[in-house]
């Protein structure tokens, strides 16, 4: 058995006390932070999800906040999605690119005021690569790390969870808007958000000695609902058809390849990142598409840990990036990033333990 070594360069989260009171029995690194992912009952944890209420320690979504007089034109320089319309205390799903049109994160973008914004990024160093746009094209702009930490409440039953605690105002609250609250003290951003297609709310901590308080008002309130711990869930969230950045993407991946076409305005100002580059591939076509697949020998396989071949009469057509055994649909399913030569409905194969299994492609979502 391995053990984690601690180290000041992977940091705790404002909940780590309480995720441990919870009997949290495994952690992956993610910007530089422990993120819980497993408290013991894989099971249980996958269905309180889907049928009830999971609260979540995800403040390794950390924010990249820009203020300043230049603000907004950063974060319109950043994004290749018009954000003209977005309102304050709305959020947008954001492809954020490279120069090259390559996708380097998936934020949602929260604008919090006319001179202020939040990037709430996936796991790559997005305060770099903002600093450097901003200094480059020297823009009133600050761009730093906030104390600023998620906690999410996910499920069917989270909303009814969500408005013991702050009122049945949050039941009107719109998908990505959030409004700032606070409760005993605790200052935070509520938000109807979170990595799951079952529903739920994010709560921005804004206060990160207050996490273990926090954490236990919202398991104290959730007990008529049978709230218990969990994680962002492999499973519900392929069965979901949720792209996972760094996980079913290369350094070669663009947004039309996943599905993220619809985030991308190609007749935004020359001036954003990466849109020449955009403007192109769309032109030309992008090479790959994302598609599902299904091993029809249905193994009891564990979730997939790295990219496996993916192969049409003989030859490699692309990759299968992720995969797991889905409980509702009892098969194994994963992801196909897959050349535009193969579609939806076509037999492949999927290199597999030193040989390879029959694999069907469809579309997504599987649910």
């Amino acid at each position: 058995m391995f053990e984690f070594s601690p180290s000041s360069r992977v940091r705790r989260s404002p909940f780590y006390e309480a995720t441990l009171a919870e009997g949290v029995k495994s952690f992956t690194p993610y910007n530089h932070m422990m993120m819980p992912t497993g408290y013991g009952d894989p099971e249980a944890e996958y269905w309180r999800l889907i049928e009830g209420v999971s609260q979540w320690d995800v403040s390794v979504e950390r924010q990249v906040e820009l203020v300043g007089p230049d603000a907004g034109r950063l974060a319109q320089a950043l994004s290749p999605r018009d954000l003209s319309r977005c309102a304050v205390d709305q959020g947008k799903y954001v492809a954020l690119c490279n120069h090259a049109g390559t996708l380097i994160n998936d934020p949602i973008l929260l604008k919090l005021a006319e001179d202020r914004y939040w990037l709430s990024i996936a796991d790559s160093n997005i305060l770099f690569f903002a600093r450097a746009i901003a200094a480059e094209r020297r823009l009133d702009v600050e761009v730093l790390e906030p104390d600023v930490s998620p906690m999410a409440v996910q499920g069917p039953k989270a909303e009814d969870v969500i408005a013991s605690i702050f009122g049945d105002w949050v039941r009107g609250l719109k998908y990505f808007w959030f409004r700032a609250v606070e409760i005993e003290g605790i200052p935070l951003m509520l938000a109807r958000s979170g990595w799951s297609k079952q529903g739920g709310f994010e709560l921005y901590l804004m206060d990160g000695s207050k996490g273990t308080a926090l954490w236990n008002l919202v398991r104290e309130a959730g007990q008529p609902w049978d709230i218990g711990p969990g994680n962002p869930n492999t499973c519900e969230r392929i069965e979901s058809g949720l792209l996972s950045w760094g996980g079913d993407t290369d350094d070669r991946t663009n947004p039309f390849e996943v599905r993220l076409g619809r985030y991308v305005d190609l007749d935004l100002a020359d001036d954003v990142v990466g849109l020449a580059a955009l403007r192109r591939i769309r032109d030309e076509g992008p090479a790959r598409h994302q598609l599902g697949v299904i091993l029809e020998d249905r193994p009891q396989a564990p979730p997939l840990v790295a990219w496996r071949d993916i192969l049409r009469d003989g030859r490699k057509v692309g990759d299968m990036t992720n995969g797991v055994r889905s409980r509702r649909l009892e098969a194994y399913i994963g992801f196909a990033l897959v050349s535009r030569a193969v579609a939806a409905g076509e037999t492949v194969e999927v290199a597999w333990d030193g040989g390879t299994l029959p694999g069907r492609l469809v579309e997504l979502p599987f649910l």
